[in-house]
């Protein structure tokens, strides 16, 4: 098997491919198209579910990530090997509960509803975290990797999981020792006070309507994708192999909660749509 071309970066949530090879998921079946537009869970940092829908018509019940070496098949976190590595095949496998002919012409549908969700949710997870560098831009007592408009990179320094859910999400970051030793001092950290200042950035984001983008430079699933927004600062840019809005304005409201926990802080982001 050849690695499996991906449309969804570009919106897509339709297509018709071939089955091109199958692989058993526990008890179910694991079907391989040569071309698709489902977004799979990934197996290094499953932040966005997988897509929901159907491959030549049976319910696709979850959809995630396998390498081969071209002897064997590896799902999930079985992959023994990073991301990308070459000499190996990368591959989205649609989970069904019946078996379909490897050679088969099928359609694929994604379930448009729920993927804007997951999309709103996304676009709103990074805008949140862009918002929230700069708010807790004064903590620093040195200076770190700087993200994109060129504040204390907070997100990435700290982050330990990140969920994406439908029109929201889950991001926890560690405020202990380790964090500490970068110069960010938590001492002075009112979460009212932080999230009141991400909820105005947030809603003059979302105000100004701009255009959201993913830099897609091969149809691989491993190719390495780039979100993009250009906000009224400047173009913010973050690595992500997501699927997301096309304009800020879409998401209606977002706005953030953020609660401390024992050496933690936990924000939890909320979109309305209309």
């Amino acid at each position: 098997m050849k690695s499996t071309l991906v449309t969804f970066p570009d919106g897509q949530v339709n297509g018709r491919s071939e089955i091109v090879g199958a692989v058993p998921v526990g008890a179910r079946h694991g079907l391989v198209a040569a071309e698709t537009p489902f977004h799979p869970l990934d197996h290094t940092w499953p932040d966005q579910p997988a897509d929901r829908g159907t491959i030549g018509g049976l319910p696709v019940v979850d959809c995630v990530t396998a390498a081969s070496s071209g002897d064997e098949v590896f799902v999930g976190p079985d992959i023994p090997v990073r991301r990308g590595d070459d000499g190996w095949q990368w591959l989205v496998v649609h989970v069904t509960e019946t078996p379909l002919a490897v050679g088969a012409q099928v359609e694929l549908e994604v379930d448009a509803a729920h993927r804007a969700a997951l999309s709103a949710g996304h676009t709103a997870c990074h805008l949140a975290a862009l918002a929230l560098n700069a708010s807790l831009a004064g903590l620093w007592r040195k200076e770190p990797r700087l993200d994109a408009l060129g504040h204390p990179d907070f997100d990435q320094s700290a982050i330990t999981s990140s969920r994406i859910l439908a029109y929201g999400s889950e991001d926890v970051y560690r405020l202990g020792k380790s964090l500490r030793k970068k110069g960010f001092t938590a001492d002075d950290l009112d979460p009212d006070a932080v999230a009141a200042r991400v909820n105005d950035q947030l809603k003059a984001w979302v105000a100004a309507d701009v255009p959201v983008w993913v830099d897609v430079p091969s149809p691989g699933l491993t190719a390495r994708r780039t979100w993009h927004c250009a906000l009224p600062e400047g173009e913010a840019s973050i690595p992500c192999g997501g699927t997301h809005v096309g304009r800020t304005g879409e998401l209606g409201a977002v706005t953030v909660q953020l609660t401390p926990a024992d050496q933690a802080l936990t924000m939890h982001t909320s979109v309305s749509i209309g």
